[in-house]
């Protein structure tokens, strides 16, 4: 087993310290994975670029699956989760004018949960703390080596500009897509599959109520629109728009002029207005990498995978393969046994595919491609007719959604 060595100067005078797990990025795979391994006790130390305050406080995702907020309240961080997340047993589907509910409960038996990711982070970062875990934020120059022996290193400057080097038995790569951990893996090692879309979202915080009980997809002739919420005083809403669209070019009139337009219902809908708290631009892409492991270093999360964000499975996904990872590191550094870390890639890949054609299939079905002519059109009204009318088909709809067991 590695421990701390209390950070032993070297004659070059850069600190070098010891740990079992070097983990890059404190997201919500980073920190999931050093609250795992806390647990079972393998030590680990969690670098970040950002200040705490940024990560804690930058809005993501909101939507978390059933397996998901079971194994934050099984390992102790759902109270505040339980307390204060909305708990939905549906989401709805508009089109022909009209809410079609696909409900999750009585489908599956499970729900999803709408809390902020941010929320998450904190309550993780609060957690690692207070179990006296290390996690060192605003670090820079991050750089990767020795990754194919058995002790890779992770130099890096700390917040307080010192030099130093990370020695460790592994490093996980939680740093998001534009991280430095996928890129240290030579290229012709990795398979890289991508797709871009022709459609952005234009997304919008706004202090009001949300004026639907669950989220809601809308499918119209002026295209994609998604009504969800934070809270029960903040709504989160999304209108498609071009990938290179001008945010400027929306002001607050026009984007509630036609978020009303594109939830338009018969007998009426009226929005729920009030201040717009923050507005920004999201592509839609997918993206995965093979394998996700290099040596020593695994990747999770968004460095190795990210898929459009009508399905809700970016941190979700991030979850199941850290949940994997640290079942796997537990019985490495207990047992000295790698068949679980050999095997983590080809485990977690086979959920990430799931969820990336599940977030396609949402994705082609509610939204209108540039140029789709009225075959295009039709089939996607006839998908989501027969999707609302067949309980076979709601039911797997509602299976992908509410989240699959880990590793399957």
């Amino acid at each position: 087993m590695l421990s701390a060595d209390g950070g032993v100067k070297h004659g070059t005078g850069v600190e070098v310290t010891r740990t079992q797990v070097a983990i890059v990025g404190a997201g919500p795979a980073g920190l999931v994975l050093a609250h795992l391994l806390g647990r079972c006790g393998v030590e680990s130390v969690v670098l970040e670029a950002r200040s705490r305050h940024h990560v804690e406080h930058r809005v993501r995702a909101g939507v978390l699956e059933y397996p998901t907020v079971q194994l934050l309240g099984e390992t102790g961080v759902g109270e505040r989760l339980r307390r204060e997340g909305l708990e939905h047993g549906g989401i709805s589907l508009r089109f022909d004018r009209a809410d079609h509910r696909i409900d999750f409960a009585a489908l599956t038996g499970r729900s999803i949960t709408v809390y902020g990711q941010q929320e998450v982070v904190r309550d993780l970062i609060a957690a690692r703390l207070a179990a006296g875990g290390e996690i060192l934020f605003g670090v820079d120059g991050v750089r990767l080596s020795g990754l194919d022996t058995d002790q890779p290193e992770v130099a890096f400057t700390d917040g307080d500009g010192v030099e130093r080097v990370l020695r460790a038995a592994v490093v996980a790569g939680c740093d998001g897509f534009h991280g430095v951990c996928r890129p240290a893996i030579p290229a012709e090692a990795l398979r890289v599959f991508e797709r871009d879309y022709p459609y952005a979202w234009l997304g919008i915080l706004a202090k009001a109520a949300p004026a639907q009980a669950e989220v809601t997809y809308a499918h119209g002739e002026g295209g994609f629109a998604l009504a969800s919420m934070r809270s029960p005083e903040v709504t989160r809403l999304y209108l498609q728009v071009a990938p290179d669209e001008d945010v400027a070019a929306w002001p607050d009139d026009r984007i509630w002029a036609e978020l009303d337009a594109r939830l338009a219902v018969d007998g009426g809908h009226a929005l729920n207005e009030g201040p717009i708290l923050e507005r920004g631009l999201t592509a839609m892409r997918s993206f995965v990498v093979e394998p996700m492991r290099h040596g020593r270093l695994f990747l999770a999360g968004d460095a190795a995978h990210i898929v459009p964000p009508t399905g809700a499975k970016g941190m979700n996904l991030a979850v199941a393969d850290v949940a994997v990872l640290a079942e796997a590191l537990e019985r490495f550094f207990a047992t000295g046994r790698g068949d679980l870390l050999d095997g983590y890639s080809e485990r977690c890949l086979r959920r990430v595919w799931r969820a990336e054609h599940f977030s396609w299939w949402m994705t082609s079905m509610l939204h209108l491609a540039p140029g789709a002519d009225p075959f295009e059109r039709r089939l996607q009204l006839s998908q989501l007719r027969y999707l609302t009318s067949s309980p076979a088909a709601a039911t797997s709809l509602a299976e992908n959604y509410v989240g699959l067991p880990y590793g399957s």
